[in-house]
C-alpha cells in the first residue's frame, strides 16, 4: 500500500505538531517554508521557498495527495490555482474569507452570529465618520494580515485618529467598537469531507500583549457551549468546510460575540494533545483525508501555557504532576511562541494550582 503524503504550507510549530500526530498513523509529510531550519523540517521533505510563490505551491501540490496549511497569509488566489493538482483542505474560499476581517464580519452577520459593531475604513474621512458613529473607545484594525495583536490600534479620542491612520498605513481598515468582555473563549471543531463533525469543549483563554498566554478546558458552561456550537455549525455548513476551524469569542453581559475565525489548527487547542482522546492535530488530518473523526472526550481538566520569548528548563517544570513539556526548536526572541506546557488533572482545582506553579517561575519575555 502506498503511503499517503500530506502537504503542509508552512513548517512552523503547527505543521510540526500535525506531523507528530500523523506519522504514527502511517502518513508522510512534505512542507513548504522559506526557513530551511523550520521546526517541522526534520519530520518530512522540506521544499524551501516562499508560500506566496505560485510555482513553489504547484511543486508541493504535485508531490502530495492532499494539501493543507498552518498559516493564513497564503494568497487565496495562488492557493486556489493548484486545486486541479491535489485536494485542498480547507478550501481556498474558506482561507480567503478568514483573511479579510470585513468579509468575515459580513459572513457572521449573514449567519446571524452577533459581533461588535464595526465600519469599513478606506480613508481618513471614513475613520472620522466611523468614530463619530461607534464612539470611543474603539479599535482600528487592518483588514488583512493582523494576528497576535499586530495591525491594530486602540483609540480613546478624536485626537488619536490621524496618528492611527498614518501608523497602519492602509486603505483597507476596519473600525470596531471596543468590547468590554468578561472572558475570551474559543471553540474548535473538525469536519470531514463527508460532513461528519465533532466539537472540542469551549476553552477559556487569557492573552499577554495580544498574544495567547493560557487556555483552559473544559469551560463547563453548557449554555455558552450550546450557543457557540450553533454558531460554528452554521459556519462549517456555509463554507462546506473541511478540517479544523476555530471561532474566537468574547463573553459579554449581553452574551457571546464572535471575534474572528481561524481556518486551521489553533493555539488554544494545544491542550488537546494530552487532554482529549483525539488531539485537534490528529482530527484535522482525519478530516482532510475524509477518515472517521476521533472522539473529543476530555481526559481530565486541562490547561495550556504558551512559552513566549523564552523557555523554562524541563528541570523547572517536570516535577509538576500532569505537566507535559513541548519545545518547538525555535530561536528565542521577545514575544515569539517557542514552546508550551500542557497540564492535565482530574480536578479543576488541581489543574489551576499546577498552572499557578508554572507562572511562579515562568514570566513571558515580551
Amino acid at each position: 500500500m502506498n503511503q499517503i503524503v500530506v502537504g503542509i504550507v508552512g513548517a512552523g510549530q503547527l505543521g510540526r505538531m500535525m506531523a507528530l500526530a500523523g506519522i504514527p498513523m502511517g502518513l508522510r509529510f512534505e512542507f513548504l517554508d522559506s526557513n530551511p531550519q523550520a521546526p517541522a523540517a526534520s519530520l518530512g521533505k522540506l521544499h524551501v521557498g516562499s508560500i506566496n510563490d505560485a510555482s513553489a505551491l504547484a511543486q508541493l501540490a504535485d508531490a502530495v495527495d492532499v494539501m493543507t496549511f498552518e498559516v493564513e497569509n497564503i494568497p487565496a488566489d495562488v492557493f486556489s490555482a493548484v486545486a486541479d493538482k491535489t485536494v485542498l483542505a480547507p478550501s481556498a474560499k474558506a482561507l480567503g474569507m478568514a483573511q479579510d476581517r470585513l468579509c468575515e464580519k459580513k459572513l457572521f452577520h449573514k449567519l446571524q452570529i452577533p459581533t461588535a459593531r464595526f465600519a469599513p475604513v478606506d480613508s481618513e474621512q471614513d475613520l472620522q465618520e466611523a468614530a463619530d458613529d461607534l464612539g470611543f473607545p474603539c479599535v482600528l484594525k487592518t483588514r488583512r494580515m493582523g494576528y497576535d495583536g499586530r495591525g491594530q490600534v486602540f483609540l480613546h479620542s478624536d485626537t488619536e485618529l490621524s496618528d492611527a491612520w498614518r501608523k497602519l498605513d492602509s486603505n483597507e481598515l476596519l473600525l470596531e467598537e471596543f468590547v468590554d468582555f468578561e472572558q475570551e473563549m474559543s471553540l474548535i471543531a473538525a469536519r470531514n469531507r463527508s460532513g461528519a463533525t465533532v466539537f472540542y469543549p469551549l476553552t477559556t483563554n487569557t492573552h499577554c500583549n495580544g498574544i495567547l498566554h493560557t487556555s483552559q478546558a473544559p469551560s463547563g458552561n453548557t449554555e455558552l457551549t450550546a450557543k457557540a456550537r450553533h454558531y460554528v455549525h452554521n459556519l462549517l455548513d456555509d463554507l462546506d468546510y473541511c478540517g479544523v476551524l476555530t471561532l474566537e469569542l468574547f463573553v459579554t453581559s449581553a452574551g457571546l460575540l464572535a471575534n474572528e475565525i481561524a481556518p486551521r489548527v489553533h493555539n488554544s487547542g494545544h491542550w488537546s494533545i494530552e487532554g482529549a482522546a483525539t488531539s485537534q492535530f490528529e482530527n484535522h488530518l482525519r478530516a482532510i483525508l475524509d477518515w472517521p473523526l476521533g472522539s473529543t472526550a476530555v481526559t481530565g481538566h486541562s490547561a495550556m501555557i504558551n512559552f513566549l520569548g523564552c523557555l523554562p528548563t524541563p528541570e523547572q517544570s517536570l516535577d509538576i504532576p500532569g505537566l507535559h513539556y513541548h519545545s518547538y526548536d525555535k530561536a528565542a526572541r521577545p514575544s515569539r511562541k517557542i514552546g508550551h506546557a500542557t497540564i492535565v488533572a482530574e480536578q479543576p482545582d488541581a489543574c489551576e494550582q499546577a498552572v499557578q506553579r508554572v507562572l511562579e517561575f515562568y514570566t513571558p519575555a515580551t
